[in-house]
């Protein structure tokens, strides 16, 4: 009797979670696959869903209870646990504070759901909602959950207030999620590459819709945007400008102990082959690194850029003994330029740097400076210029007889122009080490209105 009653339960739990699905594919097609994607485990004890990023699992009898409540619930939480599978927050290294990585994924997804203007998953937004949803836009042009992350850090929450957010926002069951640590079978395709697949595919389908569609989801647009788009590791990138040159050092590589040891065997003290004192590597060389110091370009940042960058090269594997790397400062007008061919002197250079300028946001200032030290034979064999900065300015008309990357500190993503003989690099502000603890704004004043707590949040 009892198995009766939980196959009919189990049987009940499916039906409306295929409903569900049916219904969210009806108004957006592009979630066939996602949804599609995972299959449904009945799991007693499970907060309404859950996922491992193979499965849906569901309490049937809490199912139904919220589906005889309100069905769109049941919509949208079957949207939001999708939605952390194509953002892979599940797969995603454990933070330094998981219950707030926790909310901070489940904010990200509700401000996503709530943008989407379609009858299968509106539901009116609380006061609380409403405002801190303001308050995220007028900090993020993209609320990612990383970014929410770093602020709800900031926040240095006390107990009662993550309880609110958790309250408000909580929507499925985190307990579910896989270790990050853990590793997939061997031979067996992992499930956080599956879901960056889907999401990728997801995307491409978005991208050819019609515009009335287009402006119900252009939050889920940006937000899956930003997730996709290409990442680089700044040492891989900074190796574009490496140049192959003969070193005096022992080639190891090219030193076959066998031969060696066969010769001292048959002569006694003359081995066959000896080890090679010089070898072919490539390293940075030659590079010129400018910094947009105008008034939109923080002092801050460009510190930490250069941290970043010095932290690189000063590692001994990524540039000659010899360098020529020149460090311009530059505005509207060249304000400075630091020749360093040593590590001393580049360490000497940061512990002692300076931000000189303050003016408009100018880049043919500096190329036209660089053209004339080539012209000078200031440099020998210059593969690279990088500019970083934070604002728009006038790009030069002709490219120049080296390779260019134009490092752009966005807070806010937004695709960026460049000329199309420049390389263009992304940089958040977390990418920089930016959003260190400073101590808890006083950001929140709890009240109560209407037997709900609410909140006030300025940034």
């Amino acid at each position: 009797m009892a198995e009766d009653r939980e196959t009919q339960l189990q049987k009940i739990g499916e039906t409306i979670l295929t409903g569900a699905r049916s219904e969210l594919c009806l108004y957006m097609r592009f979630l066939n696959l996602p949804l599609s994607s995972l299959s449904y485990e009945n799991r007693p004890g499970t907060k309404l869903l859950g996922t491992d990023g193979i499965r849906l699992l569901y309490d049937p009898e809490v199912l139904i209870d919220c589906f005889k409540d309100n069905p769109i619930l049941i919509n949208r939480t079957y949207l939001h646990v999708v939605l952390h599978c194509i953002f892979r927050h599940l797969f995603k290294p454990h933070r330094e504070n998981k219950p707030i990585w926790d909310l901070a994924c489940d904010i990200a997804m509700e401000y996503i759901i709530d943008g989407i203007n379609y009858r299968c998953v509106r539901y009116p937004a609380t006061r609380f909602r409403r405002v801190f949803y303001e308050n995220l836009k007028n900090k993020f042009k993209v609320p990612t959950a990383e970014k929410i992350y770093g602020l709800l850090l900031d926040l240095d929450m006390v107990p009662m207030e993550q309880e609110q957010l958790e309250s408000e926002f909580r929507r499925d069951d985190h307990s579910l999620w896989p270790n990050s640590d853990q590793k997939p079978n061997p031979g067996m395709e992992s499930p956080e590459q599956k879901w960056k697949d889907i999401s990728e595919k997801m995307q491409t389908e978005m991208e050819t819709f019609s515009k009335e569609e287009a402006s119900n989801l252009e939050t889920l647009k940006d937000e899956v945007r930003v997730e996709n788009r290409k990442k680089y590791d700044y040492r891989s990138f900074l190796k574009k400008f490496a140049v192959i040159r003969e070193e005096s050092v022992p080639d190891i590589d090219s030193y076959d102990i066998v031969l060696y040891s066969y010769g001292l065997q048959l002569y006694g003290n003359m081995p066959l082959i000896e080890l090679q004192e010089t070898k072919e590597t490539k390293k940075i060389e030659e590079i010129v690194i400018a910094i947009d110091t105008s008034l939109s370009c923080s002092g801050e940042l460009v510190r930490e850029f250069l941290e970043q960058t010095y932290t690189i090269l000063k590692e001994t594997e990524s540039y000659f003994r010899k360098i020529n790397i020149h460090v311009i400062q530059c505005d509207d007008k060249i304000r400075s330029d630091r020749k360093i061919t040593s590590q001393e002197e580049l360490k000497e250079y940061m512990e002692h740097f300076e931000l000189i300028g303050n003016g408009g946001t100018d880049f043919r200032p500096v190329f036209d400076y660089v053209n004339q030290l080539m012209k000078q034979r200031v440099f020998r064999s210059l593969r690279g210029l990088v500019y970083f900065t934070d604002g728009q300015g006038t790009f030069p008309k002709v490219k120049p007889p080296y390779d260019t990357a134009f490092a752009f500190l966005r807070e806010n993503y937004e695709d960026v122009f460049v000329p199309p003989w420049a390389m263009k690099l992304i940089i958040e502000p977390e990418d920089l080490g930016q959003g260190k603890r400073k101590g808890k704004p006083d950001l929140i004043n709890l009240k109560d209105d209407d037997n709900r707590k609410e909140a006030n949040y300025e940034y």
